[in-house]
C-alpha cells in the first residue's frame, strides 16, 4: 500500500507523518480550519447542496450541521454522509472531516434529549449522574454524525449575576472537578464506536467576571488562579484523558487567554503533558484584532494564535485562511507551528476512526426510553427543597390546588441557554436583524415543537388525585410581562394551596434572563413576578415556590411556605417537579452555591479566607446581613438524618500519607430519603492563609426509615496542599481539622484535628479525589 497513512494496521504516528509529508500548504491549513455548516450547505431547487468550491482542499472541523441549520433528524445525516463522501472521494488525499456539536445538556440538535443543564447536574452531588447522561449523549451525537462534544463545561463560578452560571457545576473546584471529570468519562469512554471528543472549556478563570458581565475581565491571584480555577482542567488531563481544550474569552491581567503562553503552553502542553487539541472558541482569534485590541490585524492575530498551540479555527475561517498562509510565507511563523497543530488534529481523526468509517447510518438520531429515564432521574435527584415550614410539603389532604405563575404551563422555561429551543430562537434574532447567518437557505425557522414535553401543570393534574381540583392561573403571561394580580389573587382564595412557578427564562435572545449574554445585576424574581408572589401570599393560603432557572435566585421570601429549586430540569422537569411535589420523590439535592441575600454580597462562597466574608469589626453590612440567604451544600428531605461524630483512624499522618476517616448517618424520619455527605478540612496555621473551609469530599447516600450506612472517605494529603510562597504546589506538616456534616454551615463543635507530619513535599503530579465507601 503506497499511502501508509490508509493503512489501519500501522501505528497512528507512522500514518500522521505519512499523511503530514505529502500535504501542500494549503491543505494543512485545510486542516486547522472549520466551515460553519451554513457556509457550505446551499439551496438548489429547494434541496441543500454543499458548496463544494469551500471545501476543495479539505477542512479539519464542519461546525454544528445539527444544531444551527434546521434541519429534520433525517437531514442532518443526509448532510453529513455527503459531506464526508465528498471530502473522501473528491479531494486529493482524502481527509474526512470532524464534525462537532454543542451538548451541555445533550445533543444541541433537532430530537436530542434535553437533560437537565449543569448546575442542576452539580446539585445531584452524584458524579454517576453526568457519566450516565455522557454516555447517552456520546451515543447521540454519533448518530447525529458528529464526533467531538463542546462539553463540559469546568468553569468554577462565584457570581451568580453572569448569564453563563447555568453551564457550569457552581462554585467549588472540588465539585466541579469531580462532576466535569465524570462527564468526560461519559462521552469519552465506553464503545469506541460511540464515544466522542469531550472538550474542557472556557479555559480559565471565565466564572467570576467584572461586574457579573459575560467574557469580561476576571481579577485574581496567581495562586487563586491556580489553586481554585485550573484545579477542575488539570484533574481532567491527568485522570480524565481529556481529548480537546477550548479557550476562554477573556483576558487574566492583560493577556487574553487565546495568547496566554504560560497557561495554554507551558501550564497544559508542559506541565500537564495535555497532547489533545486546542481549539478556539467562536471568533476567539478574531476576537485578539477586534475586541482585545491586542494586534493590528488578522495576521498578527494568527500568528499569536498559532504559536501558542491553538490548533483549530472555530467555528469558521478568518485567521486561519489567507491570513495565516500570508504569515507562514512571509516567516513571521515557522512552518513547525502548522505542522504540529495539523498532526494534533490529524492524530484525532485516525483514533476516531474516520478514515476507516466516516458515515452514520441514515436512520439518524433516534432516543431511546433509557435516556428518557436517564433524564427523569437526573432531573428528580437535582431539585433542592430550601425550605419547608410547617412540612407543607409533600401535598397532601387538599381538596384544591391553585397553581400560579408564568413558568406553570410553559415547558421552553425547563431549557437551557445550550438547547436547541434557544438556538433556534438566537438564529431568528439574527434574521429579523437583517444578518445573512443562514447564507442562501437564510429566513426564519419554527420554534421546536415542545407539545409533548409535559408542563409543571401537566404534571401536577396528572399525579394529583382524582378527587383534587387543579386550578390554573398564570398572573404573567411571560416572565417579563406584567402582572395580573387580581385573577391570581381570586384562584388563591378559593385554594388550599398554592403551587407559585416562577424565575428566569434561559436563552441567547433579547427575550430571556439568563444565559449566555444575559447578565443581571440583580437576583430577584424578574419582571413583576415578586408582585404577583406578594399578591399571593397576601391571600393566607399557604404557598410553595417553585423556582426555574439557570442560577441561583433571591426572592423576597416573606410569607412563603416552601421553597423548591428545580435549576433548568429539561425533558422531564415537569413529571420530576409533581413527583417531588407530591412526594413520590424526596427531595435529595443539595445547592452547588451559595445563594446572597442581595447582590452588594457578590461575590460570596463558602471557602473564603478568613478575613472574607464578613466587616472587620462589626460583621455585617451598615444596611443589610452579611450572611447568605442559604449556604453551600444546603437542602432538606422529607425525612431527617443524623451524622454521628467523624472518626479518623490515624491522628498522625505524613505528609505523603491518606487520612482515612468515616462517619455514620442514619435516616431517622419516616420515609425514604438521600443524604449528601460532606467532608470539609482547614487549616489555621500554614505558610499562605487558607480557605476558612474546603470541600474534600462528599458522597451521596440513600437510606430506608431507620437504615444506617458508614461512609468511608480516603483522602490523599495532597488535597490539603496548596501554593507556597515560591508557587509551587506542596504539602506542608502541621495541623489540618477536619468535619463531616451536610451543608457548609459545619458546626464548630464538629471539628477534628489530624496532625500531619514531616518535610513540605513537593507533587507535581498530585491526587484531586477522595476516595469513598459507603456500607
Amino acid at each position: 500500500m503506497t499511502e501508509r497513512y490508509r493503512d489501519a494496521s500501522l501505528p497512528t504516528e507512522l500514518r500522521v507523518k505519512d499523511l503530514v509529508d505529502r500535504m501542500t500548504l494549503d491543505e494543512k491549513l485545510a486542516q486547522l480550519a472549520s466551515r460553519y455548516i451554513h457556509e457550505i450547505l446551499v439551496d438548489s431547487d429547494g434541496s441543500p447542496t454543499l458548496a463544494e468550491e469551500l471545501l476543495a482542499d479539505g477542512v479539519g472541523h464542519i461546525s454544528r450541521i445539527g444544531g444551527a441549520a434546521a434541519l429534520s433528524p433525517e437531514t442532518v445525516v443526509e448532510v453529513a454522509n455527503a459531506l464526508q463522501r465528498h471530502l473522501t472521494t473528491k479531494t486529493r488525499l482524502g481527509i474526512p472531516a470532524i464534525v462537532h456539536e454543542e451538548c451541555v445538556a445533550g445533543y444541541m440538535g433537532p430530537g436530542g434529549t434535553n437533560y437537565p443543564h449543569s448546575i442542576g447536574i452539580a446539585a445531584t452531588f452524584d458524579p454517576r449522574i453526568p457519566e450516565r447522561i455522557g454516555t447517552a449523549v456520546s451515543r447521540q451525537l454519533r448518530e447525529a454524525g458528529a464526533h467531538q462534544g463542546l462539553a463540559p463545561v469546568l468553569d468554577v463560578c462565584r457570581d451568580p449575576r453572569w448569564g453563563r452560571v447555568e453551564e457550569t457545576s457552581g462554585e467549588d473546584p472540588y465539585l466541579v472537578g469531580a462532576m466535569g471529570l465524570a462527564a468526560v468519562r461519559g462521552l469519552q469512554g465506553g464503545d469506541p464506536a460511540t464515544a466522542v471528543v469531550a472538550t474542557a472549556k472556557h479555559f480559565a478563570g471565565h466564572g467570576v467576571p467584572e461586574g457579573g458581565l459575560n467574557a469580561a475581565p476576571p481579577h485574581m491571584g496567581p495562586r487563586e488562579l491556580r489553586e481554585v480555577f485550573l484545579t477542575p482542567f488539570e484533574a481532567a488531563v491527568r485522570i480524565g484523558g481529556v481529548s480537546s481544550f477550548m479557550h476562554a474569552y477573556h483576558e487574566i491581567d492583560g493577556v487574553p487567554c487565546i495568547a496566554h503562553g504560560e497557561l495554554l503552553d507551558r501550564t497544559l502542553r508542559e506541565a500537564w503533558r495535555f497532547d489533545g487539541t486546542l481549539v478556539s472558541d467562536y471568533n476567539g482569534i478574531e476576537e485578539l484584532a477586534y475586541t482585545h485590541r491586542l494586534v493590528p490585524d488578522l495576521v498578527a492575530a494568527a500568528t499569536v494564535a498559532i504559536e501558542n498551540g491553538v490548533d483549530v479555527e472555530l467555528p469558521s475561517t478568518a485567521a486561519y485562511g489567507d491570513p495565516l498562509r500570508h504569515a507562514v510565507e512571509t516567516g513571521q511563523v515557522d512552518q513547525s507551528h502548522i505542522d504540529r497543530s495539523v498532526a494534533r488534529v490529524l492524530t484525532q481523526k485516525f483514533e476516531l476512526g474516520l478514515f476507516e468509517d466516516p458515515y452514520v447510518d441514515a436512520r439518524g438520531m433516534r432516543p431511546t426510553d433509557d435516556d428518557r429515564a436517564i433524564a427523569l432521574d437526573a432531573a428528580r435527584r437535582s431539585i433542592v427543597l430550601l425550605e419547608n415550614s410547617d412540612d407543607i410539603l409533600p401535598l397532601t389532604g387538599h381538596r384544591t390546588i391553585g397553581v400560579i405563575g408564568p413558568s406553570a404551563h410553559d415547558a421552553r422555561l425547563h431549557l437551557g441557554d445550550y438547547s436547541y429551543a434557544a438556538a433556534l430562537e438566537l438564529l431568528n434574532e439574527i434574521h429579523r436583524a437583517g444578518m445573512a447567518f443562514m447564507g442562501s437557505i437564510d429566513g426564519p425557522v419554527p420554534p421546536v415543537d415542545l407539545s409533548d414535553v409535559p408542563t409543571v401543570l401537566d404534571a401536577i393534574r396528572d399525579r394529583a388525585a382524582a378527587d383534587v381540583s387543579v386550578v390554573f392561573e398564570p398572573g404573567c403571561e411571560s416572565v417579563l410581562a406584567p402582572a395580573d394580580t387580581a385573577a391570581a389573587v381570586r384562584v388563591a382564595e378559593a385554594s388550599d394551596v398554592v403551587v407559585f412557578v416562577g424565575g428566569d427564562r434561559s436563552g441567547m435572545d433579547d427575550m430571556a434572563t439568563c444565559g449566555e449574554f444575559r447578565d443581571r445585576s440583580e437576583l430577584g424574581l424578574p419582571g413583576e413576578q415578586q408582585t404577583l408572589l406578594d399578591a399571593v401570599v397576601d391571600t393566607g393560603t399557604p404557598v410553595v415556590l417553585v423556582l426555574l432557572g439557570g442560577r441561583p435566585l433571591a426572592p423576597d421570601l416573606r410569607g412563603v411556605s416552601a421553597v423548591l429549586h428545580a435549576w433548568l430540569p429539561g425533558d422531564a422537569g415537569g413529571p420530576a417537579i409533581a413527583d417531588v411535589l407530591f412526594g413520590i420523590v424526596s427531595p435529595g439535592g443539595k445547592l452547588p452555591m451559595t445563594v446572597p441575600r442581595h447582590s452588594g454580597q457578590i461575590p460570596i462562597y463558602h471557602g473564603h479566607k478568613p478575613t472574607g466574608g464578613r466587616s472587620r469589626l462589626k460583621g455585617p453590612y451598615v444596611d443589610r446581613s452579611n450572611t447568605p440567604l442559604w449556604p453551600f451544600g444546603h437542602g432538606l428531605s422529607y425525612t431527617s438524618f443524623e451524622l454521628s461524630a467523624l472518626r479518623v483512624a490515624e491522628r498522625t499522618v505524613s505528609t505523603d500519607g491518606v487520612v482515612e476517616c468515616e462517619v455514620d448517618v442514619v435516616n431517622s424520619g419516616r420515609v425514604e430519603g438521600d443524604e449528601v455527605v460532606q467532608l470539609y478540612a482547614r487549616r489555621d496555621a500554614a505558610s499562605v492563609t487558607r480557605p476558612v473551609r474546603e470541600l474534600v469530599g462528599f458522597s451521596r447516600v440513600s437510606l430506608a426509615p431507620g437504615e444506617r450506612a458508614t461512609v468511608r472517605f480516603s483522602v490523599p494529603v495532597d488535597l490539603f496542599g496548596f501554593v507556597g510562597p515560591d508557587m509551587s504546589f506542596g504539602v506542608e506538616p502541621g495541623t489540618v481539622h477536619l468535619a463531616a456534616a451536610t451543608s457548609s454551615d459545619v458546626p464548630t463543635d464538629a471539628w477534628l484535628d489530624v496532625e500531619l507530619t514531616g518535610p513540605r513535599r513537593i507533587e507535581p503530579d498530585r491526587s484531586f479525589f477522595s476516595s469513598v465507601e459507603v456500607s
